[in-house]
Order: C-alpha cells, then sequence, then structure tokens
C-alpha cells in the first residue's frame, strides 16, 4: 500500500524541486494542494502518511489579508500535536513553528542568494551533514524563534534560526535544498517585484547559481533521502 504525501503549494514555482525524487523512490503517492484555492480538511492533514508544507512569497502573521492563513496553521498544530511526519521549507518552516506556538516575524535584513549554512553538532549529525560547506539558497525577508522542545541544526550570520527538528519526524528549513539549477529562471520571473525592490542584480544571481546549483541541488537530494530513510524505516 502507498503511502500518501501531502503537499501544500504556496505558488507553482516553488514547488518540491529535487525533493519529488525521494518521494517518488520510496513509493510516496503526492496529493498536491494550492494554498487558499483547495479545499483542505483536518481528515486530509491526520490521513497523510507525510506532510511538506512549501515556500511562498507571505508572512505567516498576514492572516488579515490571507484569512484562509489561521485554518492553515490550525490544521498544522493539530497534525504536529498527533506526531505526523512534517516537512517544512522556507514559509512552510515558519508555518510549523507559528504551528507550535514560536513567534514568526521580519527578519533583519533580506536574505537573497547563494550562501553556505552554519551547522549546529545536532545538524552535522543528521540528514544536513550533506550541506556541509555547500553554499545554499537563501530567499527571505521573514524569520522566526526556535518552538518550544525544537533542535536547532543550522544558522548564518543574518539568520541564527536557519533549520531545527522536533523529535526527529517534523523538519524546518528556512532555506530552500529542493531547487534545481534549471529552475532558477521560474524564481527570476516570479519574484521580480522583490527582485527590483531589493536591488538584486540578476546575472550575479545567475552565475552563481551555474556555480553552486548542481552540487546543491545534489545535496538537497541526499539530505531528503536521509530525512526520509530516518524517518520512515524499512517496514515502516
Amino acid at each position: 500500500m502507498k503511502k500518501k504525501c501531502l503537499v501544500l503549494r504556496h505558488v507553482a514555482f516553488e514547488d518540491l524541486g529535487v525533493f519529488a525524487e525521494g518521494l517518488a523512490s520510496r513509493g510516496f503517492e503526492l496529493d498536491v494542494r494550492q494554498a487558499g484555492v483547495d479545499e483542505l480538511t483536518g481528515a486530509d492533514w491526520r490521513q497523510a502518511d507525510l506532510a511538506v508544507v512549501l515556500g511562498g512569497p507571505i508572512g505567516v502573521y498576514e492572516t488579515g489579508r490571507y484569512p484562509w492563513l489561521g485554518q492553515q496553521i490550525s490544521q498544522l498544530g493539530e497534525r504536529l500535536a498527533a506526531g505526523g511526519a512534517t516537512l517544512g521549507v522556507c514559509l512552510g518552516a515558519q508555518l510549523i513553528a507559528a504551528a507550535l506556538g514560536a513567534r514568526v516575524y521580519p527578519g533583519r535584513a533580506k536574505e537573497i542568494g547563494w550562501a553556505p549554512l552554519t551547522l549546529t553538532p545536532a545538524g552535522l549529525a543528521g540528514p544536513l551533514r550533506a550541506l556541509d560547506g555547500a553554499p545554499v539558497l537563501h530567499w527571505h525577508g521573514d524569520t522566526f524563534d526556535l518552538p518550544e522542545g525544537a533542535t536547532l541544526l543550522a544558522s548564518t550570520a543574518i539568520t541564527p534560526h536557519q533549520a531545527f527538528e522536533v523529535g526527529g519526524h517534523v523538519l524546518g528549513l528556512q532555506f530552500h535544498p529542493e531547487v534545481a539549477p534549471r529552475q532558477m529562471e521560474a524564481w527570476l520571473i516570479g519574484h521580480t517585484a522583490e527582485l527590483a525592490h531589493e536591488g538584486i542584480d540578476l546575472d550575479t544571481l545567475r552565475a552563481n547559481t551555474a556555480l553552486f546549483g548542481t552540487a546543491a541541488a545534489q545535496a538537497g537530494r541526499t539530505l531528503m533521502s536521509a530525512w526520509l530513510d530516518r524517518t520512515f524505516p524499512t517496514g515502516r
């Protein structure tokens, strides 16, 4: 019997990327839902063996502008309380943090581009060790307090809380290890207003993607495979 993976997407181009390969190889059946558009019930969250919450350009705290966010956080909180395996990327990590009661708020500065992480001892001992020394793609302006009971896995100078885990079955990643280099132009198109506002040079971003993207994508594949192997051991 196939395992079910609920995938919550906020914008079409911020998809599973290279993470989809690990899920497919382990026989997961994907149920992709568009946040704010597709109906999503508490039963959908409960019945999924795995939930993956992806990124997007809105803030967790913008519930007045996006009223469905409150229900999404509440349903996610119920899943986490029940011990459901959950992975969050960027906005997804922020939503997990909020669902666990942590504060989410604008960071000190936008962090957009390629840069390495500083892994904690716990990060080096787990699936994130695949990223040690390898620049990864950062694309966010918000950050969060570390949820109570969470273990910090990675940091950068601008963003101290870059990755965390809870109980071995919940993983929050503020950065984007899922992105394949060939996807970058879709990001440049989709985030054009933000890039122009922040004065980000597209040629530099493209050049760094060419330098680091292939190795980062492979590290992302390794991370995802290691996390799935740990979270869903053979026979589970």
